[in-house]
């Protein structure tokens, strides 16, 4: 299992604390400590933690639910 970066870490403790949620929800709850944060940042972030298998998406219409 791959070592997440500091920034994956944070976007994991999200997902454990609220459970699973949008590229825009866990935008939402990242910007409350990182205001200058980019929605395209987390986009990436989660699109190469997939990669990496540190989560999985499941598709909610056309969102993807992390």
């Amino acid at each position: 299992m791959p070592t997440p970066t500091r920034r994956e870490l944070e976007i994991l403790k999200v997902l454990w604390e609220d459970g699973p949620g949008s590229v825009r929800a866990v935008h939402r709850r990242l910007l409350t400590r990182e205001p200058d944060l980019a929605y395209n940042t987390v986009q990436t972030l989660l699109r190469l933690m997939e990669a990496k298998g540190l989560v999985r998406h499941e598709l909610d219409g056309r969102t993807f639910i992390y």
